[in-house]
Protein backbone atom coordinates (compact mmCIF):
# COMPACT_ATOMS: atom_id res chain seq x y z
CA UNK A 1 0.00 0.00 0.00
CA UNK A 2 1.25 3.89 -0.63
CA UNK A 3 1.02 6.58 2.29
CA UNK A 4 2.23 9.83 2.75
CA UNK A 5 4.57 11.24 4.68
CA UNK A 6 4.84 14.92 5.80
CA UNK A 7 8.80 16.18 6.06
CA UNK A 8 10.10 19.80 6.73
CA UNK A 9 12.24 20.86 4.58
CA UNK A 10 14.92 23.93 5.26
CA UNK A 11 15.03 26.18 2.93
CA UNK A 12 17.96 29.06 2.27
CA UNK A 13 16.89 32.41 1.23
CA UNK A 14 18.14 31.88 -2.72
CA UNK A 15 15.95 28.71 -2.63
CA UNK A 16 13.29 30.40 -1.97
CA UNK A 17 12.94 33.01 -4.30
CA UNK A 18 13.12 30.12 -7.16
CA UNK A 19 10.23 28.71 -5.51
CA UNK A 20 7.83 31.74 -5.24
CA UNK A 21 8.59 32.04 -9.01
CA UNK A 22 8.01 28.56 -9.69
CA UNK A 23 4.93 29.18 -7.84
CA UNK A 24 3.84 32.17 -9.09
CA UNK A 25 3.90 30.43 -12.87
CA UNK A 26 1.71 27.35 -11.79
CA UNK A 27 -0.83 29.89 -10.41
CA UNK A 28 -0.90 32.05 -13.31
CA UNK A 29 -1.63 28.82 -15.00
CA UNK A 30 -4.13 27.47 -12.84
CA UNK A 31 -5.82 30.97 -13.05
CA UNK A 32 -5.90 31.43 -16.82
CA UNK A 33 -6.86 27.72 -17.34
CA UNK A 34 -9.87 27.82 -14.54
CA UNK A 35 -11.06 31.26 -16.37
CA UNK A 36 -10.84 29.55 -19.91
CA UNK A 37 -13.45 26.39 -18.21
CA UNK A 38 -15.63 28.99 -16.09
CA UNK A 39 -16.34 30.86 -19.71
CA UNK A 40 -16.98 27.42 -21.70
CA UNK A 41 -19.41 26.55 -18.96
CA UNK A 42 -21.16 29.64 -19.09
CA UNK A 43 -21.37 29.08 -22.88
CA UNK A 44 -22.63 25.23 -22.87
CA UNK A 45 -24.40 24.92 -19.47
CA UNK A 46 -27.46 25.07 -21.35
CA UNK A 47 -26.33 22.46 -23.71
CA UNK A 48 -26.43 19.15 -22.45
CA UNK A 49 -24.59 17.57 -26.15
CA UNK A 50 -21.89 20.04 -25.83
CA UNK A 51 -18.77 18.43 -24.29
CA UNK A 52 -17.03 20.89 -21.67
CA UNK A 53 -13.20 21.79 -21.98
CA UNK A 54 -11.70 18.90 -20.00
CA UNK A 55 -7.49 18.44 -18.55
CA UNK A 56 -6.88 16.77 -22.23
CA UNK A 57 -7.52 19.58 -24.30
CA UNK A 58 -5.79 22.24 -21.83
CA UNK A 59 -2.84 20.22 -21.54
CA UNK A 60 -2.50 19.92 -25.26
CA UNK A 61 -1.94 23.56 -24.96
CA UNK A 62 1.20 23.90 -23.15
CA UNK A 63 3.29 23.40 -25.76
CA UNK A 64 1.96 26.84 -27.52
CA UNK A 65 1.78 28.38 -23.68
CA UNK A 66 5.57 28.22 -23.73
CA UNK A 67 6.11 29.20 -27.01
CA UNK A 68 4.35 32.32 -26.38
CA UNK A 69 5.30 33.20 -22.88
CA UNK A 70 8.88 31.36 -22.37
CA UNK A 71 8.97 31.64 -19.07
CA UNK A 72 6.73 28.78 -18.21
CA UNK A 73 9.75 26.99 -19.52
CA UNK A 74 11.40 27.53 -16.18
CA UNK A 75 8.38 24.99 -14.60
CA UNK A 76 9.34 21.40 -14.94
CA UNK A 77 7.00 20.17 -17.52
CA UNK A 78 4.85 17.14 -15.07
CA UNK A 79 4.28 20.25 -12.70
CA UNK A 80 2.48 22.03 -14.71
CA UNK A 81 0.66 19.22 -16.17
CA UNK A 82 -0.56 18.07 -12.39
CA UNK A 83 -1.55 21.98 -11.82
CA UNK A 84 -4.09 21.63 -14.81
CA UNK A 85 -4.72 17.86 -13.02
CA UNK A 86 -5.27 19.88 -9.84
CA UNK A 87 -8.19 21.87 -11.27
CA UNK A 88 -9.59 19.09 -13.46
CA UNK A 89 -10.53 16.93 -10.11
CA UNK A 90 -11.88 20.64 -9.08
CA UNK A 91 -14.00 21.51 -11.50
CA UNK A 92 -15.44 17.64 -12.48
CA UNK A 93 -16.17 17.40 -8.74
CA UNK A 94 -18.24 20.70 -9.08
CA UNK A 95 -19.65 19.55 -12.55
CA UNK A 96 -21.04 16.40 -11.11
CA UNK A 97 -22.24 18.10 -7.76
CA UNK A 98 -24.52 20.70 -10.32
CA UNK A 99 -25.51 17.25 -12.21
CA UNK A 100 -26.72 15.74 -8.83
CA UNK A 101 -29.12 18.84 -8.39
CA UNK A 102 -27.18 20.83 -5.92
CA UNK A 103 -27.45 24.68 -7.44
CA UNK A 104 -25.36 25.72 -4.33
CA UNK A 105 -22.31 24.41 -5.74
CA UNK A 106 -19.69 26.74 -6.63
CA UNK A 107 -16.76 26.40 -8.93
CA UNK A 108 -13.60 26.11 -7.61
CA UNK A 109 -12.19 29.61 -6.96
CA UNK A 110 -8.86 32.00 -8.13
CA UNK A 111 -6.19 31.96 -6.04
CA UNK A 112 -4.35 34.74 -5.15
CA UNK A 113 -0.98 36.74 -5.55
CA UNK A 114 0.10 36.08 -2.01
CA UNK A 115 -0.34 31.86 -2.54
CA UNK A 116 1.88 29.22 -2.83
CA UNK A 117 0.53 26.95 -5.45
CA UNK A 118 2.05 23.69 -4.56
CA UNK A 119 4.64 22.04 -6.84
CA UNK A 120 3.12 18.55 -7.16
CA UNK A 121 6.57 16.11 -9.13
CA UNK A 122 4.58 13.05 -10.03
CA UNK A 123 6.71 10.12 -10.82
CA UNK A 124 9.43 12.04 -12.12
CA UNK A 125 11.10 15.53 -12.05
CA UNK A 126 12.83 14.38 -9.02
CA UNK A 127 15.42 12.33 -7.11
CA UNK A 128 16.42 11.18 -3.80
CA UNK A 129 20.19 9.96 -2.92
CA UNK A 130 21.92 10.07 0.15
CA UNK A 131 19.07 11.74 2.32
CA UNK A 132 18.72 14.37 0.06
CA UNK A 133 15.93 14.71 -2.30
CA UNK A 134 17.03 16.86 -5.11
CA UNK A 135 13.77 18.99 -7.70
CA UNK A 136 14.55 20.10 -11.13
CA UNK A 137 13.48 23.30 -12.47
CA UNK A 138 15.07 25.52 -15.10
CA UNK A 139 14.65 28.87 -13.83
CA UNK A 140 18.59 29.39 -12.74
CA UNK A 141 21.33 27.46 -11.45
CA UNK A 142 20.63 27.45 -7.72
CA UNK A 143 19.83 23.57 -7.00
CA UNK A 144 16.97 22.80 -4.86
CA UNK A 145 17.95 20.28 -3.18
CA UNK A 146 17.52 19.57 0.32
CA UNK A 147 17.88 17.13 2.95
CA UNK A 148 15.26 14.81 4.46
CA UNK A 149 16.08 14.39 8.31
CA UNK A 150 13.70 12.64 9.43
CA UNK A 151 15.72 8.91 8.72
CA UNK A 152 13.75 7.42 7.14
CA UNK A 153 13.96 5.41 3.82
CA UNK A 154 11.39 5.87 1.17
CA UNK A 155 11.15 3.08 -1.14
CA UNK A 156 8.82 3.51 -4.75
CA UNK A 157 7.57 6.83 -4.36
CA UNK A 158 5.42 7.71 -6.72
CA UNK A 159 4.45 11.65 -5.84
CA UNK A 160 6.26 13.99 -4.27
CA UNK A 161 4.48 17.49 -2.81
CA UNK A 162 6.33 20.48 -2.10
CA UNK A 163 4.34 23.08 -0.06
CA UNK A 164 4.33 26.26 2.66
CA UNK A 165 2.77 26.88 5.11
CA UNK A 166 2.36 30.48 5.81
CA UNK A 167 1.32 30.24 9.37
CA UNK A 168 4.35 28.46 10.24
CA UNK A 169 6.48 29.68 7.81
CA UNK A 170 7.81 26.80 6.84
CA UNK A 171 8.17 24.42 3.68
CA UNK A 172 7.18 20.72 3.62
CA UNK A 173 7.34 17.89 0.92
CA UNK A 174 4.46 15.00 1.29
CA UNK A 175 6.39 12.34 -0.17
CA UNK A 176 3.68 9.64 -1.87
CA UNK A 177 5.39 5.71 -1.09
CA UNK A 178 5.23 2.25 -0.67
CA UNK A 179 5.44 0.43 2.50
CA UNK A 180 4.67 -3.10 2.86
CA UNK A 181 1.98 -4.29 5.40
CA UNK A 182 3.10 -6.71 8.33
CA UNK A 183 1.34 -9.59 6.80
CA UNK A 184 -1.79 -10.34 4.05
CA UNK A 185 -6.04 -9.81 5.37
CA UNK A 186 -6.80 -13.56 6.22
CA UNK A 187 -10.41 -13.55 7.35
CA UNK A 188 -10.67 -15.08 10.69
CA UNK A 189 -14.29 -15.26 11.15
CA UNK A 190 -14.02 -12.68 13.69
CA UNK A 191 -15.64 -8.96 13.21
CA UNK A 192 -16.28 -6.32 14.64
CA UNK A 193 -18.70 -2.89 14.10
CA UNK A 194 -18.73 0.60 14.63
CA UNK A 195 -21.52 3.29 14.78
CA UNK A 196 -19.58 6.08 14.45
CA UNK A 197 -20.65 9.29 15.69
CA UNK A 198 -19.41 12.89 17.00
CA UNK A 199 -19.30 12.57 20.51
CA UNK A 200 -18.82 8.73 20.54
CA UNK A 201 -18.02 5.19 19.04
CA UNK A 202 -19.88 2.39 20.00
CA UNK A 203 -18.82 -1.03 18.98
CA UNK A 204 -20.26 -4.63 19.25
CA UNK A 205 -17.75 -7.77 18.08
CA UNK A 206 -19.19 -11.31 17.35
CA UNK A 207 -19.03 -12.17 20.63
CA UNK A 208 -21.51 -9.94 21.05
CA UNK A 209 -19.85 -7.48 23.73
CA UNK A 210 -20.03 -3.67 23.16
CA UNK A 211 -17.48 -1.21 23.34
CA UNK A 212 -17.88 2.42 23.73
CA UNK A 213 -14.92 5.07 22.99
CA UNK A 214 -16.02 8.77 23.82
CA UNK A 215 -14.71 10.90 21.62
CA UNK A 216 -12.52 14.07 22.52
CA UNK A 217 -13.70 17.82 22.06
CA UNK A 218 -11.71 20.00 21.54
CA UNK A 219 -13.95 22.60 19.42
CA UNK A 220 -15.73 22.99 22.66
CA UNK A 221 -13.08 24.77 24.44
CA UNK A 222 -11.59 26.42 21.05
CA UNK A 223 -14.95 27.27 19.58
CA UNK A 224 -15.99 30.05 21.52
CA UNK A 225 -12.48 31.75 21.38
CA UNK A 226 -12.73 31.22 17.90
CA UNK A 227 -15.71 33.38 17.40
CA UNK A 228 -14.77 35.72 20.04
CA UNK A 229 -11.60 36.68 17.86
CA UNK A 230 -13.41 36.87 15.04
CA UNK A 231 -16.21 38.82 15.66
CA UNK A 232 -13.68 41.52 17.02
CA UNK A 233 -11.68 40.75 13.64
CA UNK A 234 -14.68 41.38 11.37
CA UNK A 235 -14.99 44.91 12.96
CA UNK A 236 -11.48 45.90 11.76
CA UNK A 237 -10.67 47.25 8.52
CA UNK A 238 -9.58 44.14 6.43
CA UNK A 239 -5.36 44.35 6.04
CA UNK A 240 -4.99 46.32 8.39
CA UNK A 241 -2.80 45.81 11.31
CA UNK A 242 -4.93 44.76 13.99
CA UNK A 243 -6.85 42.75 11.53
CA UNK A 244 -3.63 41.06 10.59
CA UNK A 245 -2.76 40.20 14.27
CA UNK A 246 -6.70 39.25 14.97
CA UNK A 247 -6.66 36.69 12.00
CA UNK A 248 -3.26 35.42 12.88
CA UNK A 249 -4.59 34.22 16.06
CA UNK A 250 -7.83 33.22 14.53
CA UNK A 251 -5.28 30.74 12.62
CA UNK A 252 -3.42 29.68 14.97
CA UNK A 253 -6.33 28.62 17.66
CA UNK A 254 -7.74 26.67 14.51
CA UNK A 255 -4.63 24.64 13.90
CA UNK A 256 -4.53 23.74 17.74
CA UNK A 257 -8.36 23.02 17.61
CA UNK A 258 -7.67 20.38 14.56
CA UNK A 259 -4.21 19.32 16.08
CA UNK A 260 -5.72 18.04 19.04
CA UNK A 261 -8.66 16.29 17.67
CA UNK A 262 -6.12 14.58 14.70
CA UNK A 263 -3.58 13.76 17.91
CA UNK A 264 -6.57 11.83 19.37
CA UNK A 265 -7.87 10.18 16.52
CA UNK A 266 -4.80 8.68 15.76
CA UNK A 267 -4.15 7.22 19.21
CA UNK A 268 -7.92 5.78 18.96
CA UNK A 269 -8.24 4.57 15.83
CA UNK A 270 -4.79 2.65 16.01
CA UNK A 271 -6.08 1.18 19.70
CA UNK A 272 -9.04 0.03 18.04
CA UNK A 273 -7.53 -1.59 15.45
CA UNK A 274 -4.72 -3.22 17.65
CA UNK A 275 -6.58 -4.08 20.27
CA UNK A 276 -9.21 -6.76 18.36
CA UNK A 277 -9.02 -9.94 17.76
CA UNK A 278 -11.30 -9.31 14.94
CA UNK A 279 -9.33 -9.27 11.53
CA UNK A 280 -12.73 -7.57 9.73
CA UNK A 281 -13.83 -4.26 11.29
CA UNK A 282 -17.27 -2.89 9.74
CA UNK A 283 -18.20 0.79 9.46
CA UNK A 284 -21.25 2.54 8.80
CA UNK A 285 -20.47 4.19 5.34
CA UNK A 286 -21.15 7.91 5.95
CA UNK A 287 -22.60 10.53 3.67
CA UNK A 288 -21.20 13.75 5.43
CA UNK A 289 -22.26 15.79 2.50
CA UNK A 290 -25.67 14.73 3.25
CA UNK A 291 -25.66 15.39 6.53
CA UNK A 292 -26.21 19.06 6.65
CA UNK A 293 -29.38 18.42 4.58
CA UNK A 294 -30.89 16.15 7.57
CA UNK A 295 -34.14 17.95 8.86
CA UNK A 296 -32.03 16.70 11.93
CA UNK A 297 -29.23 18.86 11.28
CA UNK A 298 -28.35 22.18 13.28
CA UNK A 299 -25.48 24.54 13.07
CA UNK A 300 -23.98 23.04 16.04
CA UNK A 301 -23.64 19.45 14.41
CA UNK A 302 -22.86 21.05 10.56
CA UNK A 303 -19.92 22.86 12.19
CA UNK A 304 -19.06 19.51 13.87
CA UNK A 305 -19.19 17.29 11.18
CA UNK A 306 -18.09 19.36 8.21
CA UNK A 307 -15.25 21.58 9.76
CA UNK A 308 -13.88 19.80 12.25
CA UNK A 309 -12.97 15.75 10.36
CA UNK A 310 -14.83 14.12 13.00
CA UNK A 311 -15.74 11.32 10.97
CA UNK A 312 -14.86 10.45 7.60
CA UNK A 313 -11.35 11.65 8.69
CA UNK A 314 -11.40 9.05 11.91
CA UNK A 315 -12.59 6.45 9.01
CA UNK A 316 -9.37 7.18 7.16
CA UNK A 317 -6.94 6.62 9.78
CA UNK A 318 -8.58 3.26 10.91
CA UNK A 319 -8.81 2.14 7.15
CA UNK A 320 -4.90 2.21 6.71
CA UNK A 321 -3.74 1.76 10.05
CA UNK A 322 -5.87 -1.74 9.81
CA UNK A 323 -4.36 -2.60 6.47
CA UNK A 324 -1.16 -2.15 8.01
CA UNK A 325 -0.89 -4.81 9.91
CA UNK A 326 -3.16 -7.35 8.00
CA UNK A 327 -6.78 -5.98 8.62
CA UNK A 328 -9.55 -4.74 6.70
CA UNK A 329 -12.01 -2.29 6.98
CA UNK A 330 -15.56 -2.62 5.46
CA UNK A 331 -18.17 0.43 4.77
CA UNK A 332 -21.83 -0.88 5.17
CA UNK A 333 -24.60 1.22 3.83
CA UNK A 334 -25.74 2.66 7.79
CA UNK A 335 -29.18 3.68 6.40
CA UNK A 336 -32.07 3.39 8.30
CA UNK A 337 -29.62 1.44 11.00
CA UNK A 338 -30.45 3.93 13.87
CA UNK A 339 -34.39 3.84 13.63
CA UNK A 340 -34.93 -0.14 12.44
CA UNK A 341 -34.97 -2.10 16.20
CA UNK A 342 -32.37 -4.90 15.91
CA UNK A 343 -35.17 -7.14 17.37
CA UNK A 344 -38.47 -7.01 15.14
CA UNK A 345 -37.29 -4.70 12.63
CA UNK A 346 -39.72 -2.37 13.26
CA UNK A 347 -38.78 1.58 12.34
CA UNK A 348 -39.22 4.33 14.75
CA UNK A 349 -38.94 8.18 14.48
CA UNK A 350 -35.31 8.59 16.40
CA UNK A 351 -34.71 12.22 16.84
CA UNK A 352 -30.96 13.23 18.30
CA UNK A 353 -32.44 14.10 21.41
CA UNK A 354 -33.70 10.85 21.59
CA UNK A 355 -30.72 8.59 23.15
CA UNK A 356 -33.05 4.74 23.87
CA UNK A 357 -34.78 2.94 21.80
CA UNK A 358 -37.97 1.60 23.20
CA UNK A 359 -39.81 -0.80 20.69
CA UNK A 360 -43.10 -2.19 21.76
CA UNK A 361 -40.88 -5.67 21.20
CA UNK A 362 -39.98 -5.33 24.51
CA UNK A 363 -36.45 -4.44 23.12
CA UNK A 364 -34.99 -1.01 25.21
CA UNK A 365 -31.43 -0.27 24.02
CA UNK A 366 -28.30 2.26 23.34
CA UNK A 367 -29.62 3.94 20.02
CA UNK A 368 -25.66 3.54 19.40
CA UNK A 369 -25.94 0.22 20.30
CA UNK A 370 -28.69 -0.61 18.70
CA UNK A 371 -27.38 0.60 15.40
CA UNK A 372 -23.76 -1.27 15.44
CA UNK A 373 -25.56 -4.09 15.76
CA UNK A 374 -27.89 -3.79 12.12
CA UNK A 375 -24.32 -3.02 11.01
CA UNK A 376 -22.97 -6.09 12.15
CA UNK A 377 -26.83 -8.15 11.41
CA UNK A 378 -26.48 -6.50 7.95
CA UNK A 379 -23.09 -6.86 6.27
CA UNK A 380 -23.79 -11.13 7.93
CA UNK A 381 -26.87 -11.20 5.94
CA UNK A 382 -25.21 -9.27 2.97
CA UNK A 383 -22.94 -12.17 2.53
CA UNK A 384 -24.60 -15.14 3.24
CA UNK A 385 -22.89 -15.69 6.43
CA UNK A 386 -25.83 -17.86 8.42
CA UNK A 387 -23.57 -19.82 11.02
CA UNK A 388 -21.57 -16.39 11.54
CA UNK A 389 -24.93 -14.90 12.37
CA UNK A 390 -26.71 -17.41 14.35
CA UNK A 391 -22.80 -17.12 16.52
CA UNK A 392 -23.61 -13.39 17.02
CA UNK A 393 -27.39 -13.47 18.05
CA UNK A 394 -26.35 -16.68 20.51
CA UNK A 395 -23.60 -14.75 21.64
CA UNK A 396 -25.77 -11.22 21.86
CA UNK A 397 -29.01 -12.90 23.59
CA UNK A 398 -26.38 -13.39 26.71
CA UNK A 399 -25.29 -9.89 26.98
CA UNK A 400 -28.14 -7.83 25.43
CA UNK A 401 -30.79 -7.92 22.93
CA UNK A 402 -32.92 -10.98 21.81
CA UNK A 403 -32.42 -10.78 18.35
CA UNK A 404 -34.02 -14.05 16.61
CA UNK A 405 -31.47 -16.83 15.18
CA UNK A 406 -32.49 -15.96 11.62
CA UNK A 407 -33.41 -12.49 10.81
CA UNK A 408 -37.09 -11.84 10.66
CA UNK A 409 -36.90 -9.00 8.28
CA UNK A 410 -34.93 -7.54 5.69
CA UNK A 411 -31.41 -6.31 6.24
CA UNK A 412 -30.34 -5.87 2.61
CA UNK A 413 -28.74 -3.04 1.88
CA UNK A 414 -26.85 -1.57 -1.58
CA UNK A 415 -23.76 -3.20 -2.34
CA UNK A 416 -20.93 -2.37 0.36
CA UNK A 417 -18.01 -0.43 -0.08
CA UNK A 418 -14.63 -2.08 0.84
CA UNK A 419 -12.15 0.49 2.27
Amino acid sequence: MYIATKVKIRVTLAQAAVLWHLSEKCRLLYNFALAERNQNYLENKDRPDKQHIGYVQQANALPELKKKYPEYKWVYSKVLQTTLKSLDDNFTSFLALRQHGDEDANPPGFKGKDHFCTLRYNQSGFKITDGKIRFSHFYNDIPLAFDLSSGQTFVNVKQVDLFYDDLKRAYYVSLIHEVQPEQEYRDNGLYQAFDLGVTKHVGVNSAGKFLEVGNARPDKYWNPKIDAVQSRRDHCKKKSRKWKRLNCAKRTMERKRSNQLKDFQHKVSRKLVRNTRANTILVGDLSVKQMPKSKQATPGLNRSTQNSGHLSRFIGFLTYKATLIGKSVIKIDERDTTKTCCVCGAVHDMPLWKRVMDCECGNCIDRDQNSAVNIMVRFLSQHALWTGYRQFAGNLRQTGPRIPETPGYSQEAPPLRVG
